[in-house]
């Protein structure tokens, strides 16, 4: 046994050495990200989990009213080689659904013994709303504002500290899953404090196109795990509740992307351009009414286009929404009935020119201006 280990070590270190670091990954971004954990075994949940192990453990996390336990599941796969160890989350917010089937579908896919390092999966983080179908706990709490919580919060804070304590801070990256929330959707997208260049290769590794900086509200898993060190980005797409099977995929394919990138299995990473955006807003309607819109996420929008109207089902009398910068459309609301201050269009604002570097001339006209700082609130749209 210990020479087969030995030998699978060499055979790792010696294909590390022989190949190209991957193109969007920082040569030293995977390295600094390997865990240290010796590779032949590992306690996790009070198991013993070997080098190519496949397993499906449970995480105590609270009872229900009745005094049932409940149990969040957490699936692991264990490499023969090491490497990083790298957690998915989804189902933080129990109504959202595309991300639960990601992860999902990628520890279906993906084979123990072709994986260097570690998965760790939490498909179902919210487990009390998953079974009511609802974005909250029962106490209508977020859990997404109680990270890294405490074990003698409130149900919220429990819950988080137990994840966060015996899961998020067994890794080395954290991947977190969303899709829009109430009757919003969300063009695929990774979000990221961009200032952190580790962060923002992770978010490239990911391979789609757009990534949106924002460096996550305290309270929310992300923000969690990078105040403790551990580097991680949010992967949204598509609406909530529903299973949306281009979303899927497309998340699906981006983890394939991610874990290539990372060099934690085999095969290049996939090259794609990426449209990244620094800051990006949400644009509200000022009238109750019925709200329709025409627009597809990812349009881009130029300053004084129409996006959307809002008609009031009594009067007729009809607002539009109007876009007060040049941008694309990362978000917005599906059509339905809305009243004042409802955030219909998440607009972000691709990447800035550098310092230093003259822009291209735009010969047909004078570029629109640009979006003043009160324009713009990164932080604004939910996770």
């Amino acid at each position: 046994m210990r020479l087969a280990t030995l030998l699978l070590l060499l055979a790792a270190s010696a294909r590390a050495q022989g190949e190209a670091p991957a193109a969007s990954v920082a040569p030293d971004a995977a390295a600094q990200s390997v865990t240290s954990v010796p590779w032949d075994m590992v306690e996790l949940l009070g198991q013993t989990v070997a080098a190519g192990d496949r397993r499906r453990l449970s995480l105590r996390a609270g009872e229900s009213f009745a005094g049932d336990a409940v149990d969040i599941p957490v699936l692991v796969l264990r490499g023969t080689t090491p490497g990083p160890t790298l957690c998915l989350v989804a189902g933080v917010h129990g109504d959202e659904l595309n991300g639960i089937e990601i992860v999902r579908k990628v520890f279906e896919e993906v084979v123990p013994h072709d994986l260097s390092g570690m998965l760790l999966g939490v498909p179902v983080a919210n487990v009390h709303g998953l079974r009511r179908s609802s974005r909250y706990l029962p106490d209508q709490r977020d859990l997404n504002r109680f990270f890294p919580g405490h074990p003698g919060g409130s149900s919220a804070s429990r819950i988080a500290s137990a994840l966060f304590e015996n899961v998020v801070e067994r890794c080395d990256l954290l991947v977190d899953f969303h899709t829009g929330s109430f009757q919003r959707t969300n063009l695929p997208q990774v979000r990221g404090d961009l200032k952190s260049p580790r962060i923002l290769e992770l978010a490239k590794g990911f391979s789609i196109g757009e990534i949106v900086h924002s460096s996550g509200r305290a309270g929310t898993l992300r923000r969690a795990a990078v105040d403790a060190g551990i580097p991680a980005v949010t992967f949204e797409a598509g609406e909530p509740l529903r299973f949306q099977a281009e979303e899927i995929e497309r998340g699906a394919a981006g983890l394939r992307g991610l874990l290539a990138a990372l060099r934690m299995t085999s095969g290049g990473p996939l090259r794609r351009p990426h449209r990244i955006y620094y800051r990006s807003r949400w644009l509200r309607v000022n009238d109750g009414g019925i709200f329709l819109t025409e627009r597809k996420l990812g349009d881009a929008v130029q300053v004084g286009d129409p996006l959307g109207t809002v008609t009031d089902p009594v009067t007729n009398e009809r607002s539009t929404v109007i876009a007060p910068f040049r941008g694309r459309i990362i978000g917005m609301a599906v059509p339905q009935v809305v009243i004042p201050g409802f955030a219909a269009f998440h607009i972000g604002v691709e990447q800035p020119v550098p310092d230093g570097v003259e822009p291209e001339p735009e010969p047909e006209e004078p570029a629109p201006p640009s979006p003043r700082p009160d324009q713009l609130d990164p932080e604004e749209a939910p996770e």
